[in-house]
């Protein structure tokens, strides 16, 4: 089994696991605010994403670090005792997939779809606000937009909604004209 599937594997069980246990608690909104911190902590430190990377140390090591950040950045109840139990079981490798996997899994729940919009430019609120209400109408359901700025595309946009993408960014339809024009002439 690939390393990425298997992650991915382990990802997905743990996050439904503190789902489930966040849900029956009644701690889901906390949950979800304490995964967010934690979030924000392994994008800004280098040391904190070698920990969790590194098989270097050891399981004892990566409970006492992790115990000491959760309990320093005030990550407690539910989510405090879910790290101790990744940490503990080896599986810190495993936790930014088990972010996002736990980010899908509410989403679902609340009945949210994420796009992925890639545009030329960012989009002012108007725009954003319209483009939700045309990305509702075709998902059927509440979406929230991931953007991404991309000038390359000299215009349009490029949607990805689950297995969906619609690329009508002026880039793609520059490329279709070109080979258009080549088999023509």
């Amino acid at each position: 089994m690939a390393k990425s599937s298997l992650t991915s594997g382990v990802a997905s069980r743990y996050a439904q696991s503190l789902f489930d246990i966040a849900l029956d608690s009644g701690s889901l909104g906390k949950v979800e605010e304490q995964l967010g911190a934690l979030e924000s902590l392994i994008a800004e430190s280098e040391d904190l994403r070698r920990l969790i990377g590194s098989p270097v140390f050891s399981t004892g090591e990566q409970l006492r670090a992790i115990t000491a950040i959760a309990d320093k950045a005030g990550l407690d109840g539910v989510f405090g005792n879910f790290l101790k139990v990744v940490a503990s079981n080896r599986r810190l490798f495993a936790l930014p997939g088990m972010i996002k996997a736990f980010r899908a899994i509410v989403d679902d729940h609340k009945g949210i779809v994420t796009a992925q919009v890639t545009s030329a430019f960012k989009l002012t609120a108007a725009q954003e606000k319209d483009l939700k209400a045309t990305l509702k109408d075709v998902a059927g359901k509440d979406v929230e937009i991931d953007l991404t700025v991309d000038p390359s595309l000299l215009g349009g946009l490029i949607v990805k909604i689950g297995s969906r993408q619609i690329d009508t960014s002026l880039r793609t339809k520059l490329s279709s004209m070109k080979l258009a024009l080549k088999e023509v002439g």
